[in-house]
């Protein structure tokens, strides 16, 4: 294979459409991965948090088993650990569930193309329906209220709205500081 083809991310005929919206109403979604390519990565974190009327109302947190080890640089990038994973369902166990919770609501999050490109892509490999939400990115909105920020990282947005994180690259904690941080930005879309 090419290098050119291994850059060329697939095509995606049924993903929602990025929105830059205030929202009462979605479910903030973030996950943690093995990599950065859906092709050749595994999902090994899933968490989500509905809000209704701007406030968190259900959530959900789970470890997905990848079949292999983790690469080193992920677990101390994200404390999760082949041990934490040894007994976790595969992602054909987890992702159905995980859909479902999500539902039809707006997804929320930060570099959130990336969450939903690796959704889209592994419920496609497992026989589900594409993912196919509308979404609302963070760090697109912080880019066009933020222009002069040097970085628009979660934790740049976060330092910036005195935001505290329970945890950093932690799905569940990524949905809760991107939500707090929306909702500090969302008066000024």
């Amino acid at each position: 294979m090419s290098p050119a083809a291994l850059k060329t991310p697939p095509a995606r005929p049924y993903k929602g459409q990025s929105l830059l919206l205030a929202l009462d109403d979605y479910t903030a979604v973030d996950i943690e991965t093995t990599g950065l390519s859906p092709r050749h990565s595994a999902i090994i974190e899933v968490g989500a948090v509905r809000f209704r009327a701007g406030r968190p109302v259900d959530e959900v947190s789970l470890l997905i088993n990848p079949g292999y080890d983790l690469p080193p640089a992920i677990t101390a990038l994200t404390g999760i650990t082949d041990d934490m994973l040894w007994t976790a369902p595969p992602v054909s166990d987890v992702l159905p569930y995980f859909l479902d919770f999500v539902g039809a609501d707006v997804i929320l999050g930060h570099n959130v193309h990336f969450d939903v490109n690796f959704l889209y892509d592994k419920a496609l490999a497992i026989g589900q329906p594409p993912v196919s939400n509308d979404f609302v990115d963070t760090m697109r909105i912080s880019r066009k209220l933020y222009p002069e920020m040097e970085h628009h990282r979660l934790c740049d947005l976060a330092e910036r709205f005195g935001v505290v994180p329970e945890t950093a690259h932690r799905a569940l904690a990524d949905c809760y500081t991107a939500a707090a941080c929306y909702e500090i930005m969302k008066p000024r879309i």
